[in-house]
């Protein structure tokens, strides 16, 4: 009889990161993921011909992603990273396979409606998971790229109140954001000043800081504001960067100095 205790593991135990970066329209999302250590992308979406990059085709069904995927996983090859750009337009892939498999026209109707697609589609999103799960055994690591929505956040600790997440259905979302190592919010730097608007009465207008309309920036730490979260203990704003966000991986993995004893 095996004993459990023989195989209990000890120290820290480094893999490839499994990032997820979500954000508003032409902030640079992409470019992220190119930035990656030799990256392929699966594209679900037009949008990578200005960026200099490997790429599959266009995929236009979920089983087109999923044979990417396979090809990754069983054949040899020197790419380093995975991209999948965007999530938010897998998601629809996903959707349309489930309306095909049961002959209707809306995710909403799929299995006699009440929500139910919407669960039969975690069984997808699990199969994705799965295989980025098995690539990222054999060494790549695994970006994902998401648009971004505002959606009501109901904190039980306080009021209501309005927040940046990926733009995915609830269930999707919970679990792609569980499965992520990092989950990063791409934005712009602004800053808020009150107005006179005339008639007793004040706006708030924003300004952008830095120039190209304000400095991108990467957030990897939840907020009011936004959805984040990361495993390595970052806990400050990056710029938008791979390097960036690798720098400060390896910086929270260095080992603190033990505190000095007061004599």
């Amino acid at each position: 009889m095996t004993n459990l205790l023989d195989q209990i593991q000890t120290g820290r135990q480094p893999k490839p990161p499994r990032v997820l970066l979500y954000g508003v329209e032409g902030i640079g999302k992409s470019t992220f993921g190119s930035q990656a250590s030799k990256p392929i992308f699966i594209q679900t979406e037009d949008g990578l011909d200005e960026i200099d990059c490997d790429r599959f085709p266009l995929a236009t069904t979920f089983d087109e992603v999923t044979a990417a995927l396979l090809s990754l996983r069983t054949s040899d090859h020197s790419y380093e990273s995975l991209v999948i750009d965007s999530l938010d337009w897998l998601e629809r892939l996903i959707w349309d396979k489930l309306c095909q498999q049961y002959g209707v026209e809306s995710i909403e109707k799929v299995d006699g409606g009440y929500a139910r697609g919407y669960t039969h589609a975690l069984t997808l999103w699990r199969e994705v998971l799965n295989h980025l799960g098995a690539l990222r055994s054999r060494g790549m690591v695994v970006v994902l790229i998401a648009h971004s929505k505002v959606e009501r956040f109901e904190d039980p600790e306080s009021s209501p109140y309005d927040r940046y997440s990926p733009r995915l259905h609830k269930h999707a979302a919970a679990l792609v954001k569980e499965w992520c190592d990092a989950v990063l919010f791409a934005t712009r730097k602004m800053r808020t000043q009150t107005e006179d608007a005339g008639f007793n009465r004040k706006r708030t207008v924003a300004h952008a800081i830095g120039k190209e309309g304000g400095e991108r920036v990467m957030r990897a730490y939840g907020s009011p504001s936004c959805v984040a979260k990361n495993r390595y203990g970052i806990t400050d704003e990056l710029p938008m960067s791979w390097s960036a966000f690798v720098g400060a991986m390896r910086q929270s993995a260095k080992p603190r100095p033990e505190p000095q004893a007061v004599s």
